[in-house]
């Protein structure tokens, strides 16, 4: 699918959809004339800063909890929002 009409975007977005999903474009046209260009969006991930994690990890300064006490907190956290008829595992 190289081109579509915009008449056509209803009736074949399937279509338009497999297209974009293969990594290529749509010449969009109305009126016998090229409009646009509909093309697959890039998706660049944002890379993880360790020294800007460490310094909101540090400026937080949440206390230090184990396993044990974690799961005492959510278990309470769980009983409130739920209630007592909730099972152990």
């Amino acid at each position: 699918m190289n081109y579509i009409s915009t008449t056509a975007l209803r009736t074949s977005t399937s279509q338009l959809i497999d297209t974009l999903k293969k990594g290529g474009n749509i010449k969009l046209i109305h009126r016998s004339k090229i409009v646009g260009i509909i093309k697959p969006v890039e998706d660049v991930p944002k890379p993880f800063d360790v020294k800007k994690f460490r310094r909101l990890v540090k400026d937080l300064n949440l206390p230090k909890t184990t396993y044990k006490q974690r799961e005492k907190i959510y278990r309470i956290h769980l009983m409130e929002k739920y209630g007592k008829n909730l099972s152990r595992h």
